[in-house]
């Protein structure tokens, strides 16, 4: 999640005109995440029990190698960097493996070449397209894993589900992972200025997903959306978890430009550095007056730095969500 100060906003022209570049591309080599267990959910509806679960260990072996993607890299994965380009090109490998049509959207910003990367599951209705997406960089003093590893590996392991359960939804699936949203969202603006009207129409939820593995976290929904909220809120309920409406990130994210386009958004959010009231801290755990992330924009966001429990519901959620509104 960018920073939310002034004069952070890029000058007019900071984005220069882009390319698209399909076909393969090099990745990390890694162990592929252990295969999903049966499909288990929680019974808050009648489509529910088609969303499989997110195995935790699939979504925090990705985090694992943003990790080591990021200490191989100067220890952070921002844009222009290598160690973006490395993240990005892991997950692109994990979605062209899988049988995604993956595209690689290329832009300039504060003079360095960034990157967006756009996956679709082939099918469904190309006129009602439901996206999930995440930013994939992080700032230039940590490795970023929990901001936003958390919601990148979540929405990749979203992503593979549907390509294991070989899901054929009503709509069009597709699957973002933006490029300097660290430098005021600049990776998921360039891409939705880059649609025309007719494509920006398609579009009929956009699902954003950063910051969901805060350690001392939070349950936030956003309530840009009333059907997408509703969506995320029916979810926890069936969990016995109440949730909050999200202001720490509103407008700090990637569903700004969407929502500013009139695309209708919606999403999750574990907290950031708001601190945890007491109130909170009865409903959700965790300790009350420190924040939500001690680690946000940090050296020490690693992997030391996720709360498993609320990575995995929030997973979890990604998934019931996409399932849910793809129908």
């Amino acid at each position: 999640m960018m920073l939310l100060l002034s004069g952070r906003a890029l000058t007019a022209g900071a984005v220069a005109v882009a390319t698209l570049v399909t076909g393969g591309s090099a990745a990390g080599a890694a162990t592929a995440p252990a295969p999903a267990p049966a499909p288990a959910q929680p019974a808050v509806g009648a489509t529910a029990a088609a969303a499989p679960d997110i195995p935790i260990a699939n979504v925090k072996a990705h985090l694992s190698q943003l990790q080591s993607i990021a200490t191989a890299n100067g220890g952070n994965r921002a844009h222009g960097r290598a160690g973006y380009q490395a993240s990005l090109d892991y997950v692109k490998a994990k979605l062209d493996a899988a049988g995604f049509t993956t595209r690689v959207q290329q832009f300039t910003a504060s003079g360095r070449t960034g990157y967006n990367l756009i996956a679709d599951w082939p099918g469904g209705d190309a006129n009602q397209v439901v996206m999930a997406g995440s930013h994939l960089d992080s700032v230039t003093s940590g490795p970023g894993i929990n901001d936003n590893g958390s919601g990148s590996s979540a929405v990749l392991e979203t992503a593979l589900a549907v390509a294991r359960s070989g899901y054929q939804p009503t709509k069009h699936l597709r699957f973002a992972w933006w490029g300097a949203e660290e430098l005021g969202l600049v990776g998921s603006r360039y891409y939705v200025n880059s649609l025309g009207s007719a494509e920006r129409a398609k579009i009929s939820g956009y699902l954003n997903f950063d910051m969901i593995g805060s350690p001392n976290p939070g349950y936030f929904v956003y309530d840009d959306d009333p059907t997408i909220e509703k969506t995320f809120k029916d979810y926890y309920a069936g969990l016995g978890i109440s949730t909050e409406i999200e202001t720490e990130g509103d407008g700090r994210s990637d569903h700004a430009p969407f929502k500013n386009a009139g695309v209708p958004v919606g999403g999750l959010f574990s907290g950031a550095d708001y601190r945890k009231t007491s109130a909170q801290a009865a409903k959700w755990g965790g300790t009350v007056g420190q924040p939500f992330d001690r680690c946000y924009h940090s050296s020490c966001d690693t992997t030391a730095n996720i709360d498993d429990t609320a990575l995995d519901r929030n997973s979890d959620a990604i998934a019931y969500a996409v399932w849910e509104l793809s129908q």
